[in-house]
């Protein structure tokens, strides 16, 4: 089993290359990272949890918080489905990253019971968008795989990690609630709000 990342673990300074936009530092000088780990470019499952990250984009920034996704597809796949993202979108097609974090893949990832109800809101959303015109269908071959498990880091200015989570099934990944109750607790978030107010 890779080494997990945990609380506590302070992560080398990084600048990492968005498939659009200006490289990121990770961690952020003046204001906390949320680090998050996804599938494949396209993943149904992976989409609709990020819907839910961009309709509220604007509470996490107020918060002091800038979101960073990572996806284990080469950069010209994930730019076909997440150029109109408002946030960094990483690809580390050889999972460099993913080793690191010690984020896995697992058989369980859509075996899971409790990833069945999102699996089938996030087919149907997807299937809809496909029908519409609005959405692109993933590569039907992933170098990667396609049994992913999502993680999810909080990562102060100096490189601590606050928190991390490394989910269980495909669908298990902190809420938007979740993320602004974790960055609410810590006072690097009262640090990094007043340095950009």
């Amino acid at each position: 089993m890779p080494r997990r990342v945990t609380p506590g673990s302070t992560l080398t300074g990084r600048h990492l290359a968005p498939v659009v936009g200006a490289p990121v530092a990770v961690p952020a000088p003046d204001r906390l990272v949320h680090l998050q780990f996804r599938r494949f470019a396209g993943c149904p499952v992976c989409n609709l949890h990020l819907r839910s990250i961009v309709r509220r984009h604007a509470e996490i920034e107020a918060a002091g918080v800038r979101e960073v996704v990572v996806f284990h597809s080469p950069a010209d796949e994930v730019r076909e489905h997440t150029d109109e993202l408002p946030f960094a979108v990483v690809a580390d097609p050889d999972k460099r990253l993913y080793r690191e974090f010690g984020v896995e893949s697992s058989r369980w990832s859509l075996l899971s019971p409790r990833a069945w109800l999102p699996i089938v809101r996030a087919v149907a959303r997807s299937s809809w968008g496909l029908l519409r015109g609005r959405e692109r269908a993933p590569s039907r071959t992933q170098d990667g795989g396609r049994l992913g498990l999502p993680a999810d880091f909080l990562i102060a200015p100096d490189g601590r990690v606050l928190a991390a989570k490394y989910g269980e099934h495909a669908y298990d990944q902190w809420s938007v609630d979740e993320l602004l109750d974790l960055a609410g607790r810590h006072p690097d978030r009262l640090r990094t709000r007043s340095a950009t107010t």
